[in-house]
């Protein structure tokens, strides 16, 4: 249940009541954040590499564990789509899971990386949390609940996207030259950088934020799994903007990304798909 049906878009009205599982989401990026950070830079951090060639630290595990114990005790009839262990569960309320989002960087004592929490209700992501303890960040949504981050005394700010409406004035995440080189779309990656203000590539989950904050107009990237970018749906459409694939689908299972501020989503999307 990862994916909405072609007729529910990510910004569809919800009438059921968030609260409560926006609050346990909340909760889990505390055990997750407590997790992790007892073995980021860690002298002894135990890295494997997976049959993907990705790596995984004892690190990732550990804190989807200490995830998955949370959700399993407040949610027992709810499903968990988690990258290290896996799905369990069957239910229409699927919590979609990346303990550290940015392993490459944990395992070199960078501190951009994040866990990354969703619920997903009949495949459209209601609830989202992107915590980034390492630099102190947290950001957070939930369908007609805003958007929110924290700041430094500790309280909640609220987020919007910006108001840029021209390319010309845009700033642009693409990720890596590597990912559009493989998907085969150096053409549309040349053509998206002449067209905007200002190109670079944050990666990772930063630049989504950065973007539901107000300080980038796209990010998109490839060869991502669900459990990449769930978390960042209901943040960037609850903070005013658009969410699809590369192609322009409202699916988190495309295996593409593409956000935007919403006012130049189909400008960004006809650029890129010029023959």
């Amino acid at each position: 249940m990862t994916s909405p049906s072609p007729d529910i878009r990510f910004d569809a009205p919800y009438d059921g009541d968030l609260e409560g599982d926006l609050a346990l989401a909340l909760r889990i990026a505390d055990a997750a954040d407590q997790a992790s950070m007892e073995r980021f830079d860690a002298a002894d951090l135990h890295i494997d590499v997976k049959a993907d060639s990705s790596h995984v630290t004892d690190a990732d595990l550990a804190t989807e564990r200490a995830i998955r114990a949370l959700i399993e005790s407040e949610r027992p009839d709810d499903e968990i789509f988690g990258e290290e262990y896996g799905v369990t569960g069957s239910s229409n309320r699927q919590w979609i899971i990346d303990p550290i989002d940015g392993t490459a960087n944990f395992l070199r004592g960078i501190p951009m990386w994040s866990t990354l929490i969703a619920l997903a209700i009949d495949g459209v992501p209601r609830v989202g949390v992107v915590s980034q303890p390492a630099i102190g960040r947290r950001w957070w949504a939930a369908t007609s609940l805003g958007a929110w981050t924290n700041t430094p005394s500790g309280s909640p700010r609220a987020i919007r996207v910006s108001p840029v409406n021209t390319l010309a004035e845009a700033s642009a995440s693409f990720q890596s030259i590597a990912q559009w080189r493989d998907a085969g779309q150096s053409a549309a990656l040349e053509r998206l950088t002449t067209a905007v203000w200002r190109d670079r590539g944050y990666g990772d989950a930063w630049p989504y934020m950065l973007l539901a904050e107000g300080r980038l107009e796209f990010v998109a990237e490839f060869d991502v799994k669900e459990y990449d970018i769930a978390a960042h749906v209901p943040i960037i459409v609850e903070a005013g903007g658009r969410f699809t694939s590369f192609a322009g689908a409202e699916s988190i299972s495309s295996r593409s990304s593409l956000a935007t501020n919403g006012i130049l989503h189909d400008d960004f999307l006809a650029l890129l798909h010029q023959t």
